[in-house]
């Protein structure tokens, strides 16, 4: 497999790298897990053919013989555990289109630092993408925080100026925050005396029960006796004496 040429192999993996992305490669299954899934073995033959096919397209005078082929994917199935075939086959294809010179040449060294440096520019790229994505998210984090921004005074004075039924001027003061809303659209009043007008509501409908106060004893003392004359009139009304 390793000494001879298989130009039915070079077609399938020239298909298989028509529109091979650096992501696509990344997210492709790992050689761990190929391993795991077909063995070792397998996994040894299949880069044999990919880097068989590899030399094959190289058309120089001195090329790794068979022996140099499958120490070769034997390393790299070794090394590179958690990347992926296609991230070898998209390696080899970039030496091949990006117009690397090998001087007549090609050892299994060259093989190696080809893959190296295939690496080296993944992770640059893919770590560019992460830097985007993360730009990105906190590009949106940004326009949502300013919105929230924009919107929370608005929505903090809504709710502050909501008038409960319950409150002994309700009506009254939803017709004055009315009249602000007029007075403002039509240009009566500025924004800022608008806003100081609702503030003044705003302070009016809050009520403060204090359930802790006391009357002082002089107080208390003309709360009682107003009861018992009450009482008394009530009782002289109706006739009901006292025992």
């Amino acid at each position: 497999m390793a000494s001879t040429p298989n130009p039915h192999a070079r077609l399938a993996l020239a298909e298989l790298s028509v529109g091979l992305t650096v992501a696509q490669a990344a997210a492709a299954p790992k050689l761990f897990q190929l391993k795991k899934q077909v063995g070792e073995d397998v996994v040894v033959k299949l880069l044999v053919i990919i880097l068989r096919a590899f030399v094959d397209s190289v058309r120089v005078a001195e090329k790794p013989d068979a022996a140099d082929i499958l120490e070769l994917a034997d390393t790299l199935a070794q090394t590179y555990t958690h990347d992926s075939v296609k991230d070898i086959i998209l390696a080899l294809k970039e030496a091949r289109t990006n117009g690397t010179r090998f001087f007549n040449a090609l050892d299994p060294a060259r093989v190696y630092e080809i893959i190296r440096d295939y690496f080296t520019r993944k992770a640059q790229s893919l770590e560019n993408q992460h830097l985007d994505r993360k730009a990105q998210a906190i590009s949106q984090e940004s326009v949502a925080l300013h919105q929230l921004q924009q919107a929370a005074p608005r929505l903090v004075q809504s709710v502050a100026l909501m008038i409960p039924d319950s409150h002994p001027n309700a009506q009254h003061l939803r017709d004055k925050l009315t009249l602000i809303k007029q007075k403002y659209r039509r240009g009566l009043v500025s924004m800022a005396q608008a806003e100081q007008q609702r503030y003044e509501v705003q302070q009016a409908i809050q009520r403060h029960p204090r359930p802790d106060w006391q009357p002082s004893e002089a107080a208390q003392q003309q709360i009682t006796r107003r009861h018992q004359q009450a009482t008394r009139r009530f009782a002289e009304k109706w006739g009901i004496v006292n025992t």
